[in-house]
């Protein structure tokens, strides 16, 4: 499913845009807002692959709002000024839907909404390279990361969190923690728990199945990862 965001500060066309959501199947309608700040704490609290955006808005419009993006999902406009559609194109948005528009518009937005999202989470990390790193795919943008940065990955329903020293936010990826595994070098990373991978370097302290990270992150270690994990302790365990 493709997590859609509404957001629109009139009553009416919020929820126009809604039920259309709600009627395309491969569409999922992760919530709706009627302004840009709103919008600013569901994209903080919620990963979403597509934000349907009015433009003229009141304090913060669309545009402003997405440009404020640091890593921004597919981005449709829409409004019913058409001098809008040239500014919206300048910061990448998908589509552009000029009200009042009708079901079939949208579902043909909604297709070409498809058509990128099925591109992008087509090979969303690359294997780890020579040099220590790793390719992810992330909305609009690929970004290499080195794996001694990352802490730690948190499984989110079909998503994954990515954590990466020196970033406020984590990244976000479209993909499952068993291809996530595959591709990280088991030297370094472990998965401790049905939700978590860790980076073994980055471990400080560990104390009744709970794993203390360098940045203070406590990560339970599940019970069918316990054995692999005290394996691993035992192996570097200095004693007289």
């Amino acid at each position: 499913m493709i997590r859609c965001l509404a957001i629109d500060d009139e009553p009416l066309a919020l929820k126009k845009l809604a039920s259309y959501i709600q009627k395309v199947p491969y569409l999922e309608l992760a919530g709706t807002c009627h302004s840009a700040q709103e919008a600013v704490d569901a994209c903080n609290n919620n990963a979403i692959d597509v934000l349907f955006v009015d433009i003229n808005m009141p304090d913060v419009n669309g545009l402003e709002f997405v440009k404020s993006l640091t890593e921004p999902p597919i981005i449709v406009f829409t409004t019913a000024y058409s001098e809008y559609a040239i500014e919206g194109y300048k910061v990448n948005a998908l589509d552009y839907l000029l009200k009042p528009f009708g079901l079939d518009d949208f579902k043909a937005t909604a297709e070409k909404v498809k058509r990128q999202f099925d591109l992008l989470r087509t090979a969303s990390v690359s294997s780890a390279d020579e040099d220590d790193t790793i390719f992810l795919k992330t909305e609009y943008k690929i970004m290499r990361v080195s794996l001694s940065e990352i802490t730690h990955i948190e499984a989110m329903s079909e998503y994954l969190r990515i954590f990466v020293e020196g970033k406020p936010r984590p990244i976000v990826v479209l993909l499952s923690m068993k291809k996530m595994e595959e591709r990280l070098p088991s030297a370094s990373f472990m998965r401790v728990h049905r939700s978590y991978i860790i980076n073994l370097k980055k471990i400080r302290e560990m104390s009744r199945n709970h794993i203390i990270l360098e940045n203070d992150t406590d990560i339970p270690v599940g019970d069918l990862y316990k054995d692999a994990f005290n394996a691993y302790v035992a192996s570097k365990f200095l004693s007289k």
